[in-house]
């Protein structure tokens, strides 16, 4: 029954990956870019490549990449992560999970804070005192199962909301995964189908204008016309990948991770990482995320950070950091701590 499962999730998961893929000659037309961007340390430092996910990163962090992960949480865990993006801009991310038997369930919420913008419209170009105010949510619920001690799998459902001074959009979003350990040998391997969803599209108050018609009097009083948004699609994209962790002695680990992401509205993607362990205890690691043409993305494609895995009387504390190198603005740095119970 259980292999039963396991073959329809990933039967699943194949048929919404060929319709997703069949997207892919619209390059750099999909919206919801927020949706890209790795929002805690771990992930992000190793190349965003943990598809087939591993021990050393919390539930709540792996199922970023991967909503299978959320089956590794065997308790009550919690998450809070924050970035220090390009341009001044601050992400934060929180998240709650909870163990029942094989099963899992988190909550995850991520806000972009982008402060106080100043104001220019066609009519006063000119930078003024006069600011408005922008935000972008990501509110997921993810339930995660493990089904054997090798297959895990998991799904993710996102409502998304953006809004830029009184122009705003929402929709939702889902991500399916699944993982697979290969007995005893540290090698794991994982896919994943993410971001995919109905299209959205912008509306409020902001696409309404106000006109006079060609034949009334110049004192007439305008008629308000709302414009209607053109519809975009979300950056859906299709993950395999691949973490082998190997002993090193008693006391010190070393994982390898590699990752294949194709992206249905730009250039494919190559990452990968390297972590070391030493005593379960402290962790550094690095990473490279590639794609054909650099020139597309800000980032110059090498992370690193580190992190520290503490047992306190039971209770699994992680703090870790990251660092992404960028041109044209100052690094990206991101800090995440976890507690399971």
């Amino acid at each position: 029954m259980k292999r039963n499962l396991f073959a329809l999730c990933l039967a699943v998961t194949l048929l919404l990956a060929g319709a997703v893929q069949a997207q892919s000659d619209r390059k750099g037309t999909a919206g919801a870019q927020y949706l890209l961007v790795p929002v805690t340390a771990s992930t992000a430092t190793l190349g965003a490549a943990y598809t087939a996910g591993g021990t050393s990163v919390s539930a709540l962090e792996s199922l970023l990449s991967n909503p299978a992960g959320l089956a590794q949480n065997d308790g009550t865990g919690v998450i809070f992560s924050r970035t220090n993006y390009v341009a001044d801009i601050g992400i934060n991310y929180f998240g709650v999970a909870q163990n029942f038997g094989n099963n899992s369930i988190a909550l995850t919420l991520s806000s972009w804070d982008f402060g106080d913008i100043p104001l220019q419209t066609e009519n006063q170009p000119t930078i003024s005192s006069r600011t408005y105010s922008a935000s972008t949510i990501v509110a997921g619920l993810t339930y995660g199962r493990q089904f054997t001690d090798r297959i895990s799998a998991g799904v993710t459902a996102k409502a998304l909301s953006e809004r830029i001074d009184d122009v705003n959009s929402s929709g939702v979003a889902f991500d399916i995964g699944m993982a697979y350990t290969v007995g005893e040998s540290g090698l794991r391997f994982g896919v994943s189908l993410q971001n995919f969803g109905p299209s959205m599209n912008f509306g409020g108050n902001g696409l309404v204008q106000f006109n006079r018609l060609t034949n009334q009097r110049a004192n007439a009083t305008p008629n308000a016309v709302s414009l209607e948004g053109a519809d975009y699609e979300l950056p859906s994209q299709l993950n395999f990948g691949a973490t082998y962790t190997r002993s090193l002695g008693t006391s010190a680990s070393v994982t390898a991770l590699t990752n294949f992401r194709s992206n249905s509205f730009s250039e494919d993607e190559y990452s990968g990482g390297l972590e070391l362990g030493f005593a379960n205890i402290l962790y550094v690691r690095g990473g490279v995320q590639l794609q054909e043409n650099m020139d597309e993305s800000f980032y110059e494609g090498y992370n690193f950070g580190g992190g520290l895995n503490l047992d306190v009387n039971g209770t699994a504390l992680r703090v870790d950091y990251g660092y992404r190198s960028v041109e044209f603005f100052d690094a990206v740095n991101m800090i995440t701590a976890s507690v399971t119970l």
